[in-house]
């Protein structure tokens, strides 16, 4: 089957060039190549040729442009870089990011939100996180023009979390509380807040300004009455008091206990490590002088 589609492709796509090399008045050579094209896009992909499919689609979308159907281009080059996903990821980016700027040049913010944040994750799977918040924070603020500010939250978290991993704290913590704020007035995410609430409380400690962690705190049970009767609050209130102390049993023994019942993620325990570390080299620092 895969080499009979890849001749129904072929032919396709011969008597599409033929049909772009037409001329004369009456001659609608880009529309009929359009629907040639489509066709052997579709046998390539039915016979699993993925490249000569992105290849096509991509034909196609120049086809749409000289139509001025900047719509049906930009879905031409999605379409491209779904294919371009299986075999080369810096050719799907590409593609997408192609498609990102056509569905903005009509307009089209949801669309272009929409595959920015395909290009974030696209990032996020290859751990080039720069670039991955980059796009996310993009597809945020796109979200947000169409007022989708769940969907620009659930972006925003993203961006939070590669912020905090570079060690932009500051601008993690403003964040974190922004939607921890947007979810206290929405009956289905005001669940999450306790999580929003605690990933910003993380990002004070790191900083490692106990007023500022103290602060916080009160600003968050102010924020959230119901804050402080959680195990999070628990947490971060024996977290800082363990920080204030720079005592490293202490902090140890919190984290653990908190673990114990709800398992902390990756992230969480990779910047709790951080500070750890941190209380260690003080804690060394001392021994020293002693």
């Amino acid at each position: 089957m895969g080499d009979h589609q890849i001749v129904k492709g072929e032919e396709f796509e011969r008597k599409a060039e033929k049909k772009i090399s037409c001329w004369g008045l009456f001659c609608s050579k880009h529309d009929d190549a359009a629907d040639l094209y489509q066709k052997a896009a579709t046998s390539f992909k039915l016979a699993k040729s993925w490249d000569r499919a992105a290849m096509v689609n991509i034909k196609l979308a120049n086809c749409n442009l000289k139509l001025g159907i900047k719509h049906e281009a930009a879905r031409a080059y999605v379409d491209a870089a779904n294919c371009y996903k299986k075999t080369s990821p810096k050719q799907a980016l590409s593609c997408l990011d192609k498609a990102v700027n056509m569905f903005l040049e009509i307009s089209r913010h949801n669309m272009a939100a929409r595959y920015c944040k395909e290009i974030g994750e696209l990032y996020e799977q290859q751990e080039n996180f720069d670039q991955a918040l980059l796009y996310f924070e993009r597809s945020a603020d796109l979200f947000q023009i169409e007022e989708a500010t769940t969907s620009a939250n659930q972006c925003r978290l993203k961006v939070a979390q590669f912020s905090a991993q570079s060690g932009k704290y500051p601008k993690a913590i403003e964040l974190y509380e922004k939607i921890a704020r947007h979810s206290l007035n929405d009956n289905l995410l005001k669940y999450g807040v306790r999580g929003h609430l605690l990933n910003a409380g993380i990002c004070q400690l790191c900083k490692g300004d106990i007023v500022a962690i103290t602060n916080a705190l009160d600003k968050y049970q102010d924020m959230d009455p119901t804050f402080s009767r959680t195990r999070e609050y628990k947490l971060l209130a024996d977290l800082a008091a363990a920080v204030d102390d720079e005592d490293v049993a202490k902090f140890t023994a919190a984290v653990k206990e908190f673990d114990t019942i709800t398992r902390l993620d990756t992230w969480k325990t990779t910047l709790l490590l951080q500070v750890k570390e941190t209380l260690k080299a003080k804690e060394l620092e001392e021994d020293d002088l002693t």
